[in-house]
């Protein structure tokens, strides 16, 4: 009877181990796959990173331009600037509609000098660059992001002139 106890803890144990193994294989090979995309375009929420286009290129497309938008500059380089959390893609066109490339963007949130507070579901983020200034960042609650992004528009203004 011993031996039957320990066969049947054996048995469970070694779907575990395989399923732990499983998950281990899946992270590595997600890993691989997203460091062998040399497609892919990485760029944080609210900043911008220069790509070159391929030559002959006349349209560029965005998927889904509220996650990122692109501008055109001389010499076949492009400014592809993170809008929202997400991933979209790219397409470059030249001037007979035929698809030269096609791309990923993929908008990640930013991770450096954010600290974010969670008081129950409400959220705040604050940029700490060294000091911690508020700041507003996608998911924050809407109270706090209307308020802060109403004094930064207002700062702004009064900065240019415009009121």
């Amino acid at each position: 009877m011993p031996r039957r106890r320990s066969e049947g803890r054996v048995a469970h144990r070694l779907p575990a181990r395989l399923l732990g193994v499983a998950w281990l294989a899946l992270a590595a090979l997600s890993a691989v796959a997203s460091a062998a995309s040399p497609d892919a375009v990485d760029v944080v929420v609210d900043q911008a990173k220069i790509v070159r286009l391929p030559e002959r290129a006349q349209t560029v497309i965005v998927g889904n331009p509220m996650i990122a938008d692109v501008t055109v500059q001389k010499n076949g380089i492009l400014v592809v600037t993170g809008k929202s959390y997400g991933v979209t893609n790219l397409i470059a066109l030249d001037a007979t509609g035929n698809m030269l490339a096609e791309s990923m963007i993929r908008v990640q949130a930013p991770s450096e000098a954010i600290i974010t507070v969670q008081r129950g579901l409400e959220r705040e983020s604050y940029s700490c660059t060294p000091n911690c200034q508020p700041s507003v960042i996608l998911g924050d609650n809407n109270k706090y992001f209307g308020e802060i992004s109403g004094q930064a528009g207002q700062r702004n203004s009064l900065a240019s002139g415009r009121q």
